[in-house]
């Protein structure tokens, strides 16, 4: 039997600990260890007996690790990491700043390239599948629309920042698709939907004691960037209601390309729909990392270095089978 893949996880939260129980799932991947700034007593780690090593000592295993994936942030997190690990290993990290991808994407690729190290970048499900699946609809059908439907799922980020509304305790957010939006599409229709025609919001809020619910209220609703091009309904629920009903982290969401083949006068309606139903965001965005990490290290093997996205990636590199064996019992 081949020597299992040899993988380091570098940060532990939500991301990590996915990532930590998604290895298990597969025989040919061996965990080295975790990376932290934190100690191990802080960790909640997913199977104790896994080694924590400080974050500092990392480039003292470049001869004991095929690759890396990064559980970091991507504010503050990646954007130093991604460079500064990719220099010493292979790499796989969720970078998921849509509008900040190209410039990370040199950042990463200027450094791996002459180190002959292979980062994969933006790996997840948007950014990651729901953009492989948008390439592909746009490819297969050119003459037509594509839409992205998010939800129903709670939002991190502006989870975060209903957080930090004053007079909010604690809060969750959920963005929430438009089933009537999505039927449209669906029946083949290209339809140029405004912001608020595609999604609404809801915010579950605890108050801190002696705020005012309708000034919160109206702070959240209007905020530019966040809720005010959307259809904002915000629940006040008190804490025990929160911890009880809202502690998951579910996700999902569409990828719909409505288009036409045939000639104009004879055209027929094609319509492309990929959904994502997920329990958990982090534990799925991990599976798809642990198995894009498998493609890093074969890309790697193959002496094709420099940083990558999925369009890049066969998808046969992902699976542990052989190329015969997909051949045979997938194809």
């Amino acid at each position: 039997m081949a020597q299992p893949i040899r993988v380091g996880i570098v940060g532990y939260g939500n991301l990590g600990r996915g990532v930590h129980a998604a290895l298990g799932k597969h025989t040919d991947m061996a965990l080295v260890g975790v990376f932290s700034r934190r100690d191990k007593a802080s960790l909640e780690l997913f199977d104790a007996a896994a080694d924590v090593y400080p974050y500092a000592d990392i480039t003292n295993f470049k001869d004991r690790i095929d690759v890396l994936i990064l559980c970091g942030g991507s504010r503050s997190d990646l954007p130093e990491q991604g460079p500064a690990l990719a220099a010493h290993f292979n790499t796989v990290d969720s970078f998921d700043t849509h509008a900040k991808i190209p410039e990370y994407y040199a950042a990463v690729d200027a450094v791996a390239k002459p180190a002959g190290t292979t980062a994969l970048i933006s790996i997840g499900w948007d950014p990651g599948m729901f953009s492989l699946n948008r390439m592909l609809g746009e490819a297969i059908l050119p003459d037509g629309a594509s839409y992205t439907f998010w939800g129903k799922g709670l939002s991190q980020g502006h989870s975060d920042a209903v957080r930090r509304v004053p007079g909010v305790q604690a809060g969750v957010q959920y963005t929430i698709p438009s089933e009537s939006a999505i039927e449209r599409v669906r029946q083949g229709e290209r339809p140029d939907f405004t912001t608020r025609e595609r999604h609404v919001r809801e915010c579950y809020v605890v108050l801190e004691a002696g705020a005012d619910a309708q000034t919160v209220e109206e702070a959240i609703v209007t905020m530019p960037d966040y809720f005010a091009d959307y259809d904002t309904t915000v629940h006040f629920i008190d804490e025990a209601t929160l911890k009880r009903d809202h502690a998951a982290m579910p996700h999902g969401g569409f990828v719909m390309r409505s288009g036409s083949t045939g000639a104009a006068e004879n055209a027929n309606t094609q319509v492309i729909e990929y959904r994502l139903k997920l329990n958990s965001n982090p534990e799925f965005t991990a599976s798809v990392l642990v198995a894009y990490a498998r493609a890093a290290y074969r890309l790697n093997q193959q002496g094709d270095s420099g940083a990558k996205t999925l369009f890049d990636v066969a998808p046969g590199l992902l699976s542990p089978h052989s190329a015969a064996t997909l051949r045979k019992e997938l194809l």
